[in-house]
């Protein structure tokens, strides 16, 4: 320190994502270039600092905290406040302060330049390690056991470092310097392939998986939160192998590439969703499929025109794609096109939670898996890959986990902390705690046990790692939900009030904790379904919400379903509900060629297990069954899915239609009606056309029903949420109309429009509770 300038002391006080991030080796890399004495130490709150030295030396300091973070690191805040200079020599790392932790967890990330490079350096001592990681990359969330964030605490623990790991753990200088999950071939866990009946696989267990790839086995592979089916994506005859062992007819795979490069003659790619790609989060990103892409990859997305595409994550993955470029030195290959294109699904049959554990993967997936890449690092926390598309120079979530899931939303203020159960299908988990809302990994759909233990224990993990102690819990309406179940047997246990959160209630406080909105809002919920405080089925929802207050302002007509549940899988059942409602009943056999059609109108006609639903996704159903696009649904949303497709492939040739200036009506009580829009579509000679007037005239509609809420309430804001809005039509339609009207759009932005979020409205809505 340079003793012929003032010395000026500061106390700093770091806060946000910096435990673990690298963050203590910055501070010191920073005060030894700039000439600074004083220490560094983790403690409950975030990184505490004392600093001595010249007032322009710390004035650069206090800047470069923020402007040169470590890539992991989330700077909430900085503050520094002034102190007495105490003559400080050197400046060191210091022992970690006790003490409640405020901090949480980082997310999974994949393998950064830096240990690429190594790992493809044959001269260097990782070369084809297959757990290479340092403060900047790899596992976090899913290898932690508790906090603090130490490796005792993490599924590194049994693997003690050896002297070369033991010394760049212990140097500030070095980015591996207190890096807990790092090891290298010497001390770290171990590759091995077995056969689908636990029997050892000789040779290298990379290259011996490849062959088998190659060969056209379905080979389980460990990654981060859990296992993946993978296969060549270009053999046929496995993904019809893969469809037949999974029970998965028709709902599209994710695949695996090296590059994006090596994605584009499959898929088109914009720089945003090259951006997306290569991310470090490393998310299945929506891409449109380049013409012929179906013939290339047979099966993969049958009948779609959008592909799931994501680049590696962990060494293991990055290593197939190495030897399949016959083990090339250094990392320049990665910016090469290559041939190996993989599916790679979730290891999850029957729609339960993805498999984690090596016991676990031999059982579930024996008959699925023809071998299985596993390792003996254990994955703490499953955590299935995140899902998202562009949307208009912006993002949108499909599913939020892997990479994103341990992240969490700033509210505008703090408040009592929530433990919210979320809602019964595609279910999270939210925990709040002060000014921060914290989600869970996508848990799936409660209709399983192994779903419901999965929530469980999602619910433990999360109270544990956040140490926190909930104050109130919030739960879906719905009486009879696993969720509710939970959430009350929680309450009792602990001594704590419940919160029943209407569904569509829940979708709009989602979004306005998103944005940090307090006060009125007008709110649009489209989805398939949640239960009404009537305990009628809701799903075209037109509301007004401020906190914890709701009311409803309309809805659209109700629609018999005939058949109940059985209507929201078979699109020609809608169709027939529709058909009906015009007075047409006596057309329901003509018209629809469907095996029990007779039956159908019968039911109809007397009202017989007929209940009505004002839902819109059984609108998008009905209008798909209508125009023949889809009469069973062989996964979920597939109608309203091909309906859209049919839409945009009009749309990209001739624009967008004008909207029926007849096809809807709105009634005083509020209900938007759009049975004549739907009867248009009956006997259309051009489905492509009729599909995209229905998106136009939906948009229309929509946007007068809002209006004339807007007029009445003298709100100018809408928050919208529900499944119906991952349309992309549907979003863009709707926004340009309202803007037009001069009404604010708020949508969701860093969790799904679905289900995934009412945990978070569930939450925001039990804090204002209190709050009131």
């Amino acid at each position: 320190m340079n003793a012929a300038l003032p010395v000026v002391a500061r106390r700093v006080r770091v806060s946000g994502i910096v435990q673990g991030v690298g963050f203590r080796p910055l501070v010191w890399r920073l005060a030894q270039e700039l000439d600074l004495a004083g220490w560094v130490r983790n403690d409950a709150l975030g990184v505490d600092i004392a600093v001595e030295g010249a007032s322009a030396g710390i004035a650069r300091f206090l800047q470069r905290l923020r402007d040169d973070a470590p890539p992991l690191a989330r700077i909430d805040s900085v503050n520094a406040e002034e102190a007495a200079p105490e003559g400080l020599a050197g400046f060191n790392i210091a022992a970690s302060a006790a003490g409640q932790s405020a901090t949480y967890i980082g997310a999974d990330v994949a393998v950064c330049a830096d240990c690429l490079a190594e790992l493809f350096d044959p001269a260097g001592r990782r070369w084809r390690h297959s757990f290479i990681t340092c403060t900047h990359c790899g596992p976090r969330y899913t290898v932690t056991r508790a906090l603090p964030y130490d490796r005792p605490q993490t599924s590194l623990g049994p693997f003690p470092l050896c002297a070369d790991c033991a010394g760049e753990y212990s140097s500030p200088a070095n980015r591996r310097f207190h890096a807990e999950t790092t090891c290298c071939p010497h001390c770290g866990p171990r590759l091995a392939l077995a056969d689908g009946e636990g029997k050892a696989i000789a040779g290298d267990p990379i290259a011996a998986s490849l062959q088998l790839l190659r060969s056209g086995a379905i080979v389980a592979v460990k990654g981060l939160g859990g296992f993946h089916l993978a296969c060549d994506a270009r053999n046929a005859e496995t993904l019809a192998r893969l469809r037949r062992r999974k029970n998965r007819e028709e709902k599209p795979f994710a695949l695996m590439a090296a590059n994006a490069a090596s994605l584009l003659p499959y898929a088109k790619i914009s720089p945003q969703e090259r951006s997306l790609l290569e991310g470090r989060e490393r998310p299945v990103v929506l891409l449109r499929a380049q013409f012929g892409s179906a013939a290339a990859l047979p099966g993969v997305a049958p009948g779609l025109h959008w592909l799931g595409a994501m680049l590696p994550s962990t060494p293991i993955h990055f290593l197939l794609f190495h030897e399949a470029a016959s083990r090339p030195a250094g990392s320049a290959w990665l910016a090469a096109p290559q041939d190996l294109v993989l599916v790679m699904t979730s290891a999850n049959p029957g729609g339960e939670p993805v498999v984690r554990e090596t016991a676990e993967a031999r059982e579930r997936l024996a008959g699925i898996a023809d071998a299985i890449l596993d390792h003996d690092r254990d994955i703490v926390s499953r955590c299935d890959d995140s899902v998202i598309r562009a949307l208009g120079g912006t993002t949108q979530f499909i599913r939020r986990s892997r990479g994103y899931a341990s992240a969490s939303i700033r509210l505008p203020q703090a408040g009592p902390t929530v433990l919210a159960f979320g809602a019964q299908l595609k279910s999270s988990v939210c925990l709040t705690r002060g000014d921060e809302a914290f989600m869970s990994p996508h848990i799936g759909d409660l209709d399983n046990a192994a779903t419901c233990a999965f929530h469980e224990e999602t619910v433990a993990r999360m109270l544990d790692l956040l140490e926190a102690r909930p104050q109130i819990v919030a739960h879906d309406l719905h009486p009879d939900y696993f969720s509710t179940q939970a959430a009350l047997g929680f309450a009792a246990e602990h001594g704590l009030p419940a919160v029943a959160v209407a569904h569509h209630h829940a979708h709009i406080a989602a979004v306005c904790a998103e944005h940090g909105r307090r006060g009125p809002v007008l709110g649009l919920a489209l989805d398939g379904a949640g239960y009404g405080t009537d305990g009628q089925a809701w799903g075209g929802e037109l509301l007004q919400v401020d906190g914890a207050r709701c009311a409803r302002l309309g809805h659209l007509r109700p629609l018999p379903l005939p058949g109940g549940d059985r209507a929201a899988r078979e699109p020609w059942r809608m169709a027939a509900a529709v058909l009906h409602e015009l007075d047409r009943n006596a057309e329901i056999v003509a018209r629809l060629p469907q095996a029990g059609a007779g039956v159908l109108a019968t039911m109809l006609a007397r009202g017989i297990n007929c209940p009505r639903t004002s839902s819109m996704g059984r609108v998008f159903d009905a209008a798909a069954g209508l125009l023949g696009l889809s009469a069973r649904m062989k996964y979920e949303a597939q109608a309203a899915i091909l309906l859209e497709q049919a839409a945009t492939r009009h749309i990209e040739r001739h624009g967008w239609p004008r909207a029926m200036e007849q096809g809807w009506s709105i009634g005083a009580e509020g209900q938007l009606d759009l049975l004549a829009l739907l009867a248009s579509l009956e006997g259309a000679a051009d489905a492509d056309q009729a599909a995209a007037r229905f998106h136009a005239t939906l948009a229309a509609a929509l946007g007068e029903w809002v209006a004339q809420a807007a007029q009445s309430s003298g709100l100018a804001t809408l928050a919208w949420g529900g499944g119906c809005f991952l349309n992309a039509l549907l979003c863009a339609g709707l926004r340009q109309n309202l803007e037009r009207r001069g009404i604010e759009v708020l949508a969701p932005a860093r969790l799904s429009p679905g289900d995934t979020g009412i945990a978070l409205g569930q939450a925001w809505v039990a804090m204002d509770t209190l709050e009131r």
